[in-house]
């Protein structure tokens, strides 16, 4: 019998990194440290939640289906500060809002592929990409990282074939935190379009980038929206991960096939995280800036700490945004690695092996820390707890 595309597709990461917590009991002094997960565990900032509240007890209209692609107010306010962020000229009717960045990827790839096509993806990968793909019958063709952690454009375009529909980047990374500067997203760029295939670029983590100077100049393109789809998400931003808000930005063409998608899964994004992500952008931006601080402080930590494991033998791969990547020093792989420091540290972290293709044997030396709910000094215990970790090396 034919297996179906989700019973084909792996189980959810995150979700069977939790399974490895059943039947473990972790000490008063030395409790789980919980790394495997990149989002915000704290509430949203107080005044939003007041304005969220409000918007539930006195606009009749959040509680009603609303515009397939999103309020317009939203799309308009996130048009503008694209183009104050990256220059160019964005304009509303290019915006979508989707229920999350997830959503914006299964729609963007929705809007492009048939049954059998390909999209080159850098790995190590975000796993939920991998899984959309596979469930949408879509191929996803990996492009490796070497040492930098950084995709060759030209390799890229060496596994180009007629089926190829887009090329999928990531920045700053999800695993590996890596932000990729402009001349190579620009490079992607000056491909893709050379071929007639779509670049898609995930920006998941513009917010907390390590620098203020705008992340690349594709918006600044004559024609971008051809070639260009671009997605975000309010999420980390504003600590909305429940209210599942994010975008996509692509051409009106592109997100009139794209509300087709939208349409049959969701009718609307969430309306009420809709009008807490307006008013984050309209209120918030001095609250962000010090969110950006803190994380840029706990990334500062992780390369302060960093010798304590290299001094074991550990290496850093990648940093930036909600992440650290790392290559360990033990015998056995990741896969098997990850489940056993919940046992021997008190740690939950995802193994490599998760962001490859299976049986890579690249993943099987490297995990991901996800870092952003530490602050410094839970950093530097986590670091000290995996330097005294002693399995066969």
């Amino acid at each position: 019998m034919t297996q179906s595309r989700t019973n084909a597709t792996f189980p959810p990461p995150v979700m069977e990194a939790r399974r490895w917590l059943e039947g473990v009991t972790f000490r008063d002094d030395r409790p789980l440290m919980n790394v495997s997960q990149a989002a915000p565990v704290e509430a949203p900032h107080p005044d939003m939640r007041q304005a969220m509240a409000d918007a539930v007890l006195q606009n009749d209209d959040v509680h009603l289906y609303g515009p397939v692609l999103g309020l317009p107010e939203l799309r308009q306010e996130l048009a503008e500060r694209t183009t104050r962020i990256y220059g160019g000229q964005v304009s509303g009717d290019q915006v979508s809002i989707t229920s999350g960045c997830n959503q914006a990827f299964a729609a963007a790839i929705a809007s492009l592929c048939a049954e059998g096509d390909e999209v080159i993806v850098p790995t190590p990968w975000y796993f939920n990409h991998k899984m959309w793909l596979d469930m949408s019958g879509a191929k996803a063709v990996a492009l490796k990282c070497e040492g930098d952690m950084m995709p060759d454009p030209w390799d890229a375009a060496k596994l180009i074939t007629p089926k190829t529909r887009a090329i999928v980047l990531v920045t700053p990374n999800n695993p590996t935190g890596v932000e990729y500067p402009d001349d190579l997203i620009t490079a992607f760029y000056d491909i893709a379009k050379s071929r007639g295939i779509a670049l898609i670029v995930d920006e998941t983590y513009r917010d907390f980038h390590s620098s203020t100077d705008a992340a690349h100049s594709l918006f600044a393109r004559d024609g971008w929206e051809d070639t260009l789809i671009h997605l975000y998400s309010f999420s980390k931003a504003y600590r909305l991960t429940g209210h599942r808000v994010g975008a996509m930005l692509a051409s009106p063409t592109r997100l009139a096939e794209a509300e087709k998608f939208l349409d049959t899964v969701a009718i609307c994004p969430n309306q009420v995280g809709q009008h807490a992500a307006l008013w984050g952008m309209q209120n918030l931006d001095q609250w962000l800036a010090g969110e950006r601080d803190e994380i840029l402080k706990r990334r500062a930590a992780i390369t302060d700490n960093m010798p304590t494991l290299a001094a074991q033998g550990w290496t850093l791969l990648g940093l930036g945004g909600y992440f650290a990547y790392l290559r360990h020093p033990f015998a056995m792989g990741s896969a098997d690695l990850a489940p056993a420091l919940v046992r021997e540290a008190g740690v939950l972290t995802l193994p490599g092996s998760m962001f490859y293709p299976k049986g890579d044997p690249a993943g099987a030396r490297e995990l991901r820390i996800a870092f952003a709910n530490l602050d410094s000094s839970g950093i530097g215990e986590l670091f000290d707890r995996l330097s005294k970790v002693e399995l066969p090396r």
